[in-house]
């Protein structure tokens, strides 16, 4: 598991030192850094697949643009040094990279004596193998097909987490048995990918089936609603509902992980509704206790409580959790981390200003005789 990260001189981290833990919960106003935080593991990634890492940093395709070395750059820098540095179990690992006459390039070289690390050192860490999955808020519903990317790396996406894999890996692993701890409670005697995915997604859409398929040279997902009168339809991702396209490809990476996995996702709460948002948090706790490692952008109250729910429900461990809030510094426009605390029941200890607090704003304003 990755324990933290420390960010120094990058986008809007001037410095920032972030524990992490079996899930780890990102929220906080928009432009105030999750995204970069979550960039500068992307990067690591996919200098390393493309063999760069080991000479700098390649700031574009195929898990993240982000344009130049001054895209990347902190805006007060105090020179142009970029540091990204992790622990993963018991050991560190530190990345150094000299922006210096490289602000209008896309690769940025390693600093002069900076440490470098072979794949051997390297291939336990998930960023860095298969058991990784990156699911970004810009997923669709557009699917392709890759025998090599699905079959012998696992991966559910290739293009900016975009999940474009996702029909081509349901049903190639569908008969794969998801681990005992991920086992929907309805569904405890198939454990097959196909089946677990389908009692999640059903708590998303009652009574939904999922149908991956091949058709052509590509796969399609096509979803099924069996009615009273014995009639049974299937329709296309494009004809039903947004939050059942945008929750399968979470549903699908956590299922199909194993512990020591790594999962990225971003919004996780897209187009659901509060209940199928509790439900995907409660997966996601189920996983994180299970010794999967989650770490999760979102702007949902639904999702936060989702877990401490599951906190308190004794789902997950309160030691497990990490939960930041990211606010931005106006002056030097720098982002600024404060971590939420959670007390035994599962509630928030003190909450600073900003955190999930409109819906009491707005009560009071309902509440109140003189709503100006």
């Amino acid at each position: 598991m990755i324990t933290s990260i420390h960010l120094k001189q990058f986008k809007s981290h001037k410095i920032t030192n972030i524990e992490l833990n079996n899930i780890t919960l990102l929220c906080g106003e928009n432009g105030s850094g999750k995204s970069s935080l979550i960039q500068s593991l992307l990067l690591l990634r996919q200098s390393f697949q493309k063999n760069r890492l080991d000479k700098g940093l390649s700031l574009n395709k195929p898990l993240c643009y982000l344009g130049d070395g001054k895209d990347v750059i902190f805006t007060f820098a105090v020179n142009d040094k970029i540091q990204i540095a992790l622990n993963h179990q018991d050991t560190s690992y530190e990345w150094l990279y000299d922006a210096k006459e490289r602000l209008s390039s896309d690769f940025i070289p390693n600093q002069q004596n900076a440490n470098i690390y072979s794949n051997d050192d390297l291939k336990e860490i998930p960023i860095f193998n298969n058991s990784f999955q990156y699911i970004s808020a810009g997923r669709l519903a557009k699917y392709e097909s890759d025998d090599y990317a699905v079959e012998s790396e696992r991966q559910l996406s290739i293009e900016e987490g975009k999940a474009e894999l996702t029909a081509h890996f349901l049903d190639y692993h569908k008969n794969e048995n998801v681990i005992d701890g991920l086992l929907h409670p309805t569904q405890k005697e198939d454990k097959s990918l196909i089946a677990q995915a389908t009692a999640w997604e059903q708590e998303i859409c009652k009574g939904v089936k999922i149908h991956p398929q091949k058709v052509g040279n590509g796969y399609e997902i096509r979803y099924s609603f069996p009615t009273k009168i014995g009639r049974t339809y299937e329709f296309s991702t494009q004809n039903v509902g947004f939050g059942l396209s945008y929750a399968l490809p979470v549903i699908v990476a956590i299922l199909s992980s194993k512990p020591g996995s790594l999962i990225i996702i971003e919004n996780p709460e897209a187009h659901l509704h509060p209940y199928g948002q509790a439900k995907i948090a409660e997966l996601m706790s189920l996983a994180a206790q299970a010794g999967i490692q989650i770490i999760a952008e979102t702007h949902s109250d639904h999702i936060i409580n989702g877990v401490l729910v599951q906190n308190k429900k004794s789902v997950i461990d309160k030691e497990n959790i990490k939960i930041w809030y990211f606010d931005r510094n106006e002056e030097q426009n720098a982002s600024e981390l404060t971590e939420i605390e959670i007390t035994d029941k599962g509630r928030i200890k003190k909450a600073p200003p900003g955190f999930f607090d409109q819906i009491g704003k707005d009560l009071r304003v309902l509440m109140s005789t003189n709503p100006s």
